[in-house]
């Protein structure tokens, strides 16, 4: 394919993005959706507590184009002498694996040290975004609800696992999120039905267990101002303090929107007892409201496009709960391999976390390449989310902040990469796909953890060749 052909597709996808960002501003600002042209479900009424704090509904994510990859595989000669060159650079440190696949046949296309396993960083979402496709299935939303206590009068608000649940200061996001004031009305016109209105709140966070804090996190990920807040089952805002700004985040992200969501009832009319504790929902508890999140596939491309360590967290133990092992880093690790073992990646991943932010977690070049090749298959729809994630080169996510791309041998690949990037201290990775000038479609994967200095340009580098290939 020539380049010019390339721009044009790229300048078309950029306009079509524009598109459904106004359309979804739109929805959000207005109330409007594709579900207003259909039947809409009564408004909650007092129901059994499901098993699970999930539901399935929506379209699944469109295909990726059925031509993709449909050029000439390009000329290893060229392209080994050329990668060989570029990995040879001081910056990638002592240790760094590559594998260049082609993602119609699975050939691969380059290889250098890519059965290695390197410490990922944030490429480790590649992994559990997949996983979490395949066993959640891409329509699941999770589900944020209250159920009546012991007695009526009693309310208890239950994690559902859902931490993007929007607090009462939030702004309107893509994809839209489910919301505590909405929940807040909905029980209130609950409980105002039964001729309720004096309450005592109580929270329920047991759906997650073990420790919120992984093996290998620092620190310095989750004071106030780090990287992650304390996993729990139940959160707002993911934590922060103000949903604008990544920091500060709170210590007791349950009790926190708990409280917020005391104030919220209130608001709504309803007297509120001062003492809001945990406690644990009665099994079969009668439902008093509930809120859904976006589906699967949408929290999947926000987690890969923001990298969400938070999300990614949660994403590790629903696969868990739906796997049947405990919703805790170790049950969510071992559901993640046995998922990804499903799909035909036997070895090659060793996890301690979702997110990629401890140093004890071991991915090979090869399992991120191969995992990012059935995101671009036919033969796997339900993982398309993976590829439509991907940060673009110059344009979104961790690859849009200015500093990716902008410089040297990979500056004109602007907008022809798709990539997830990882960073830690003395590593770095970047993990994704493109096509080459010809049209054919490649995944890649580069890792580095042994890093002496920053070595994201010379990552860049080498996708800029891929991506000329």
């Amino acid at each position: 394919m020539a380049r010019h052909d390339r721009w044009v597709i790229l300048t078309t996808l950029v306009v079509l993005q524009a598109v459904t960002i106004v359309i979804g501003v739109y929805a959000m600002t207005t109330g409007f959706s594709l579900g207003a042209l259909t039947r809409q479900p009564a408004p909650a009424k007092p129901t059994a507590s499901p098993p699970v704090p999930v539901v399935t509904s929506g379209p699944v994510l469109a295909q990726l184009s059925a031509k993709a990859g449909d050029g000439p595989l390009p000329t290893k000669t060229t392209l080994t002498r050329q990668l060989t060159s570029a990995l040879g650079d001081k910056a990638l440190g002592g240790r760094v694996g590559a594998a260049v696949i082609d993602a119609t046949t699975g050939e691969q296309i380059f290889a250098a040290e890519a059965d290695t396993a390197v410490t990922p960083a944030s490429t480790t979402k590649i992994a559990v975004c997949a996983a979490a496709l395949a066993s959640l299935g891409p329509d699941t939303r999770l589900s944020t609800r209250t159920v009546q206590g012991a007695k009526p009068g009693t309310v208890i608000l239950v994690g559902g696992g859902d931490l993007l649940l929007a607090g009462p200061s939030a702004k309107p996001s893509f994809p839209k999120q489910a919301g505590l004031a909405t929940l807040a009305s909905r029980t209130a016109a609950t409980l105002k039905s039964q001729g309720i209105k004096k309450v005592t709140l109580s929270y329920d966070t047991s759906l997650f267990v073990g420790s919120p804090i992984a093996p290998g996190w620092k620190p310095n990920y989750i004071d106030p101002e780090g990287n992650v807040a304390p996993i729990y089952a139940l959160a707002m805002d993911e934590g922060r303090q103000d949903p604008r700004h990544n920091y500060p985040r709170v210590d007791n992200p349950p009790q926190y929107a708990a409280d917020a969501f005391a104030k919220l009832l209130a608001k709504q009319g309803l007297s509120v007892a001062k003492s809001v504790r945990a406690a644990k929902a009665p099994a079969g508890a009668a439902e008093l409201g509930r809120v859904d999140s976006a589906p699967i596939y949408a929290l999947v491309e926000h987690t890969l496009t923001e990298s969400d360590n938070d999300f990614a967290e949660a994403l590790l133990r629903h696969v868990a709960i739906k796997e049947g092992q405990e919703a805790s880093f170790a049950g969510g690790a071992k559901a993640v391999v046995a998922v990804l073992q499903r799909l035909g990646i036997t070895q090659g991943v060793a996890l301690s976390d979702g997110s990629g932010l401890s140093t004890r977690n071991r991915i090979t070049p090869n399992v991120l390449a191969r995992i990012i090749a059935m995101a671009g298959s036919p033969n796997h729809p339900e993982l398309h989310a993976i590829a439509s994630g991907m940060p673009i080169a110059g344009f979104s996510g961790t690859l849009g902040n200015g500093k990716r791309f902008t410089s040297g041998d990979s500056k004109g690949e602007v907008g022809l990469v798709r990539a997830k990037t990882g960073t830690l201290n003395n590593v770095n990775t970047l993990a994704g796909l493109s096509t080459t000038k010809d049209g054919r479609l490649v995944t890649f994967a580069f890792m580095a953890d042994r890093v002496p200095v920053n070595a994201e340009p010379v990552l860049d580098r080498l996708a800029a060749i891929v991506a000329r290939s």
